[in-house]
């Protein structure tokens, strides 16, 4: 699993759209980051743990064809 560490200012769906260029995926992120979920905007130096690249592609293939 990898790692992406905060910097001042980051949020939620920032860190999803500069990891994976869709910020719709910052609810995967999230989950696996349940101890900070109260968290709006990061401070420096919060190392978040990411989804699995085929965690992300199988999130992506789920979806409806109009969405893809």
């Amino acid at each position: 699993m990898t790692t992406y560490t905060t910097i001042q200012g980051d949020t939620w769906d920032m860190i999803a759209y500069k990891v994976f260029s869709d910020e719709t995926l910052m609810i995967q992120i999230m989950n696996l980051n349940l101890d900070y979920i109260d968290v709006s905007v990061f401070s420096a130096g919060t190392i978040l743990q990411m989804p699995d690249v085929s965690v992300v592609e199988a999130t992506a293939s789920d979806l409806p064809p109009w969405k893809v």
